[in-house]
């Protein structure tokens, strides 16, 4: 009898089923091949809101070299609402011409400054449109969507998974007009009030990103931009200077959304140091 308790005890010890459970990193999150199943929200998945038109959504081509790109720690909101590996396209505004942006490079480096946390991506933005669809129950014919309660829809339900730390903004070519600059401070502050107050912190960083400069139009909107940082708290701008357009003097290539997304990555951490 003695030897049967002492085999007993032997099998009890060496079975995985009588080992204590590991204790499990990140708030229990679990990786499934590219999804992810987050048991429930915890600091360590820090969430980064992109939002605007095409250029943040980005356009620039797919070459094989930016669609191999990810790392596991950089997550994005999918369409079906569940966090993923972060691969380009991130947006799903226009799938056809979805391509190469800002938020990927942008999700990297905040990764690589904050080894000990996840990044979580949230993408909104929605190509060609203007800002004055940017409010609440406001709809964008061209695509048929109401761009900010859409947003406002994905937040919500990612913010049940993390803390909302930064959002990045990329608009205004559709507002680079000179009837269509006016006031557009004003709407960018209103629309920056809603979301922190959405999230919770009336003190979220926000960067915003100028135009590219190969229009005469966009370098008068960046200007008019310039005042953006006095007007809003906690607002840096991310500058465009030597990026180029992709042939449609419009959208950035793909090098250059890879650029500005380190750039926008730069002034978040500068601001998430220097909060007021």
């Amino acid at each position: 009898m003695f030897k049967n308790y002492f085999i007993l005890l032997f099998v009890c010890f060496i079975s995985p089923n009588f080992l204590p459970a590991a204790t499990p990193l990140f708030n229990e999150v679990y990786d499934v091949d590219t999804s992810l199943h987050i048991k429930k929200p915890g600091p360590e998945l820090e969430i980064y809101l992109l939002l605007g038109q095409s250029n943040m959504a980005g356009r620039g081509p797919l070459l094989a070299e930016y669609t191999a790109m990810e790392q596991p720690n950089v997550l994005v909101w999918d369409s079906e609402g569940k966090w993923i590996i972060a691969r380009h396209p991130l947006h799903y505004d226009k799938p056809k011409v979805a391509g190469v942006g800002p938020g990927l490079s942008f999700g990297f480096a905040m990764a690589r400054s904050k080894p000990n946390v996840r990044i979580g991506l949230v993408p909104c933005a929605v190509g060609g449109t203007n800002i004055d669809v940017w409010k609440p129950g406001a709809m964008d014919k061209a695509t048929n969507t109401h761009p900010f309660d859409d947003a406002e829809m994905r937040i919500r339900e990612a913010m049940k998974y993390g803390v909302v730390k930064g959002m990045i903004w990329h608009q205004g070519e559709a507002n680079s007009g000179a009837q269509n600059m006016i006031g557009y401070l004003d709407k960018l502050n209103e629309l920056i009030t809603r979301i922190r107050k959405m999230v919770g912190n009336e003190k979220l960083p926000v960067v915003v990103g100028e135009l590219g400069r190969y229009k005469t139009n966009y370098q008068q909107f960046n200007k008019m931009l310039a005042g953006a940082p006095q007007m809003i708290p906690n607002l840096a701008l991310a500058t465009s200077e030597s990026l180029v357009d992709k042939g449609d003097l419009t959208h950035f290539d793909s090098p250059s959304a890879t650029a500005y997304g380190k750039r926008y990555a730069e002034k978040m951490l500068w601001l998430q140091q220097n909060i007021k």
